[in-house]
């Protein structure tokens, strides 16, 4: 049976974050979820891959695999970098975009079997089974059962599903082929495919399959949701979340330093664990975007100015430093 959802305290706002219009659906309405579908914040998921988040918000997902980064020389990374700036800057102010990086343990029965390499009929059977064995070996001390994903998902307001159809396609058409200029392979999910993402998201473990037919939607008459949602969630507790048998915590990560390492990201996904990360992007107009720096300089000469009183108020002497 779904789990209620407890009343949880609002988050910390993120301006313009494609996140922050989510969690306030989810945790800032008065109609407060009742069940664990009720609680995941879309409407509907359609066979294309097309999802309309809510009355006018619908996104679509490109997975992508990796790029040979970190083992590259360092004109190779300037290059790789000056492309992925590019990419970024395809997206202007009316497009919401999020990076997922998931690591996620996959289905070990499966993910063995996968690896079995079927009998001939030959004399090289005992070696198969020496190579697959050791395949299976190797590859479970290399990530310890970790599936690793990556995904952008990109969404866009409209007032039609055609219209919206329309654009996102145009976007994943460009999208893919910026793909294609840093070297990195890529393709669009359809609706089954994001679902089966949404699925493992949550239900972290691996041990439970995901069962969908689109033909069932109709039969039976549940919704996508009944086919993706845990047993239920727990927002009881102020630090940590229940989600089925499933216990975790969300960090929102602020960075305000000089410069940031490019082995950052990296060293979160490294970690031996179930672990997601997003990073949520909005382009800024170029106009507003001024406002907002002058505003934030404006708002620095005044913290600057009042230690200056408190300083002065202390004894402080602002001519003679060496002085108190």
């Amino acid at each position: 049976m779904p789990g209620k959802s407890a009343e949880k305290p609002k988050p910390p706002r993120k301006s313009g974050s494609f996140l922050d219009g989510l969690l306030t659906k989810l945790f800032g309405r008065k109609d407060k979820p009742q069940s664990a579908q009720q609680s995941i914040p879309y409407r509907e998921m359609y066979r294309d891959g097309v999802c309309r988040v809510d009355e006018r918000l619908y996104t679509k997902t490109v997975a992508f695999n990796d790029i040979t980064y970190q083992l590259a020389q360092n004109e190779e990374k300037t290059q790789i970098f000056e492309n992925y700036c590019d990419f970024l800057n395809f997206f202007d102010s009316s497009i919401s975009v999020q990076l997922s990086f998931l690591n996620q343990r996959g289905n070990m029965e499966e993910f063995q079997r996968s690896l079995d390499i079927p009998d001939r009929s030959d004399n090289l059977n005992p070696i198969r089974r020496e190579y697959g064995d050791m395949l299976k070996s190797q590859r479970a001390k290399g990530n310890n059962g970790l599936v690793k994903t990556k995904y952008i998902t990109f969404g866009v307001e409209a007032d039609t599903l055609k219209d919206a159809k329309m654009r996102l396609e145009r976007i994943e058409a460009d999208v893919i082929n910026n793909f294609k200029v840093l070297g990195v392979t890529s393709r669009s999910l359809n609706g089954h495919e994001r679902l089966e993402v949404l699925h493992g998201a949550f239900h972290l473990g691996g041990r439970e399959k995901f069962r969908f037919d689109w033909r069932n939607i109709a039969h039976a008459g549940n919704g996508t949701k009944d086919y993706i949602a845990p047993s239920g969630f727990n927002f009881s507790d102020s630090r940590t979340f229940r989600m089925g048998d499933t216990v975790g915590a969300v960090s929102f990560v602020q960075i305000l330093a000089p410069e940031l390492t490019d082995r950052m990201l990296a060293d979160f996904l490294d970690l031996d664990s179930a672990v997601m990360v997003n990073i949520h992007i909005r382009s800024i107009d170029q106009a507003a975007a001024i406002k907002a720096v002058k505003r934030k300089l404006s708002d620095l000469d005044k913290m600057r100015i009042e230690e200056q009183k408190k300083a002065v108020r202390s004894g402080y002497d602002m001519l003679r430093p060496d002085r108190v």
